[in-house]
């Protein structure tokens, strides 16, 4: 078979990276971080939060960029909380809200609400005006239970949109072969995935560049900018999401990726050849 870069129109031994700005709509200060780091920063795409507050407001200052869906099952944050669209009871916790963590996901979500609850959220964006690009999943809470991977690979289908997938070591982790399942659906999905949550993603993407095999990866930040907002709702975490918007800005990280030979590139390449345009 054709490998994915090749399918995308490029040489076997190309390296093509996405930067993905996750967590739009999460809150304004989310929204003007990630959208500096699209327009003068290295990152390539984004991800919307449907059903968080700020999510409307991103709609209109990510026009004309390249936005996907963050599939939403949970609300993380102790004082700063979100419900699902389609408000099934089987998706919230005692207080009413989406749950703080995924294993309360795993327990407790129906997986028929979990189906009507993603496509909602992706039809929501479309009727918004979103030109979706791809698909991804906040906390990945579609993604490491087999019965909700499979409606994760359903929404690709049924949308015609590529998926963030985890890396074959992950992968190995997780114990069951959701690359091979999406691949056996005909579904477009990167080769790589670098994300470790907690550690600098400065010193991450060090590490790990330079290391790439030929393909397609995806880095995943989450650029937030510093102050009263973002310290209000994120009281033990923020400083992962100031030092995302600092790499993402950074002249060592743009340099790292030219220095590598890194061909940046969005979701929508993917999602063109996921629709068969290419």
């Amino acid at each position: 078979m054709m490998s994915l870069v090749e399918r995308l129109g490029y040489g076997p031994e190309e390296r093509l990276l996405i930067v993905n700005c996750d967590d739009i709509g999460s809150s304004h200060a989310a929204n003007l971080a990630c959208l500096e780091a699209m327009r003068e920063g290295v990152a390539t795409s984004a991800t919307l939060m449907v059903p968080c507050p700020w999510a409307r407001e991103a709609v209109d200052m990510f026009q004309g960029l390249d936005v996907g869906v963050h599939l939403t099952l949970t609300a993380e944050y102790p004082g700063y909380r979100w419900r699902s669209l389609t408000g099934a009871w089987s998706l919230h916790d005692q207080d009413g809200y989406l749950p703080t963590n995924v294993g309360h996901v795993m327990r407790h979500a129906d997986p028929e609400d979990v189906r009507r609850e993603c496509r909602a959220q992706i039809q929501q964006a479309i009727s918004w005006g979103v030109d979706v690009t791809h698909i991804d999943s906040h906390m990945g809470g579609n993604q490491i239970d087999p019965r909700f991977f499979e409606i994760y690979v359903e929404m690709a289908l049924e949308f015609a949109l590529p998926l963030r997938m985890v890396g074959p070591g992950l992968e190995a982790r997780l114990g069951f072969p959701c690359r091979a399942q999406a691949l056996a659906r005909g579904v477009v999905f990167p080769d790589e995935f670098v994300s470790e949550w907690g550690r600098p993603t400065a010193d991450l993407l060090a590490q790990v560049l330079p290391a790439l095999e030929p393909g397609v990866a995806e880095v995943n930040l989450h650029p937030v900018y510093d102050g009263p907002e973002l310290r209000g709702y994120d009281t033990t975490q923020a400083h992962i999401r100031v030092n995302d918007h600092a790499c993402a800005m950074s002249r060592q990280t743009a340099e790292l990726m030219a220095g590598q030979r890194l061909r940046p590139i969005s979701f929508r390449p993917l999602r063109n050849l996921q629709r068969g345009m290419i």
